[in-house]
């Protein structure tokens, strides 16, 4: 990527050309205003909104919890903040997955209610309607293959994808009913690299390898503040919870001996 970042709005039009040209597309996710603008000014090429919140907000064991008005309220502070970022919604469970015209009033209402860019739907080849009712609707989508955190429970837990054909199948059905991007979710590098391959929209990847057109991390597990369990394509690039721990720690001795405020912080 340029060490200079474009100041225009990305578009999904832009997200096409990156991917065209090879130039690595950068997804970061977000869930309020301040950390939305700190990584809109860094240069973060897309803002995902996603329904992780749950689990990294929330404090939720799944993502499966969270619910459309809470997504549309921390969208709205995410979409605000972002004055380049090209910002993607998920649409949480269950707006996906019951009756079409509940999936396009989910979309409608971020896209309404929010200033955000995107929705992303969950699902290969079974959400294919999905993805082209919500186009049509000119709701850009963004398809999700490989795992899905929304189906968790049916996939026994949270796993490698390797099932290449079905793979392959699920992205060419998702680009073909009109997303347009395909994040592909903890699948085996070599299978990633011929999705890659085959597609001609955007690959956004997560545990998938390198093979893709960009790559998405959350950005509590890239700043070291996830609390237990890290996934192994995970890398933290700081180590913020300690920091923060050390700042407060220091804030309460200093309170408790009498050493803070100081004349310098009073009127």
């Amino acid at each position: 990527m340029s060490a200079n970042p474009p100041t225009r709005r990305i578009t999904t039009a832009t997200l096409a050309k990156m991917a065209l040209q090879r130039q690595p597309i950068t997804m970061l996710t977000a869930y309020d205003y301040p950390t939305a603008a700190i990584l809109d000014q860094a240069g973060i090429d897309c803002l995902l909104v996603g329904d992780s919140l749950s689990m990294v907000v929330q404090g939720r064991e799944t993502t499966l919890p969270v619910t459309l008005d809470q997504m549309i309220y921390h969208a709205e502070m995410v979409g605000r903040a972002a004055q380049r970022a090209f910002v993607v919604v998920d649409l949480p469970f269950p707006e996906g997955q019951l009756s079409l015209q509940r999936t396009l009033r989910a979309g409608a209402r971020i896209l309404q209610e929010t200033t955000c860019h995107a929705v992303k739907l969950e699902g290969g080849s079974e959400q294919a309607d999905r993805i082209a009712a919500l186009a049509n609707a000119g709701i850009p989508v963004m398809a999700h293959v490989g795992l899905r955190p929304q189906s968790v429970h049916q996939a026994g837990g949270y796993r490698v994808q390797r099932d290449a054909e079905r793979l392959i199948n699920d992205a060419t059905v998702a680009q073909q009913a009109g997303a347009f991007a395909v994040l592909i979710e903890c699948v085996a590098a070599p299978i990633t690299a011929q999705i890659t391959q085959t597609l001609t929209v955007p690959t956004i990847g997560i545990g998938s390898g390198p093979d893709v057109s960009g790559q998405v991390l959350v950005t509590h597990d890239l700043l070291g503040l996830t609390a237990g369990h890290v996934p192994k394509f995970a890398k933290a690039y700081a180590n913020l919870r300690q920091t923060i721990t050390s700042a407060v720690q220091q804030f309460g001795q200093e309170v408790r001996n009498g050493q803070y405020p100081g004349q310098e912080h009073s009127f």
